[in-house]
């Protein structure tokens, strides 16, 4: 099975986007059995210090999965289809990966020595999103990518 993380710095509370990344999770983690994929989850870090990005990169480091693929969200990443996420998602399970972590930074973004450390760089275009937007967004992706996987009619090309 391969897991699935978001680490996200800051947290959603209750808000309407905490119950549409919610409600992604949950859809993806019933489709997700079929594939040999799931559980998806969701770590929220929070520097309460305000210590600023390095804080930020401590926090979100630790909660990486042991031997998990890490991928980074950020502006300057590589833009990809929906299909294309989903063959990554396929090829990491065919390649017997355990785990696969989407990192989610702060307002100034992911410290320059974790993004180093990330597999893949992922973006969503060249906008800026705000954080709790961009987590519904990588949640629903992520969700569709089962969907497309699975050949369900949600996707359509």
């Amino acid at each position: 099975m391969l897991g699935v993380t978001i680490c996200a710095v800051g947290r959603l509370r209750q808000s309407p986007e905490a119950v549409l990344v919610s409600d992604y999770i949950t859809r993806f983690n019933k489709l997700g059995r079929q594939l040999g994929l799931g559980p998806a989850n969701i770590v929220e870090v929070e520097d309460k210090t305000n210590s600023g990005i390095s804080a930020e990169a401590i926090l979100l480091e630790k909660s990486i999965p042991k031997n998990s693929v890490v991928c980074i969200l950020d502006e300057n990443g590589k833009a990809m289809t929906s299909p294309n996420l989903a063959s990554l998602f396929s090829n990491w399970n065919d390649n017997s990966i355990k785990n696969v972590t989407f990192l989610i930074g702060g307002a100034d973004g992911i410290e320059p020595n974790l993004k180093k450390k990330a597999n893949y760089s992922l973006s969503f275009g060249r906008m800026v999103w705000p954080h709790s937007l961009a987590r519904v967004m990588l949640a629903e992706q992520i969700y569709r990518s089962a969907t497309i996987l699975l050949k369900t009619p949600y996707h359509r090309n």
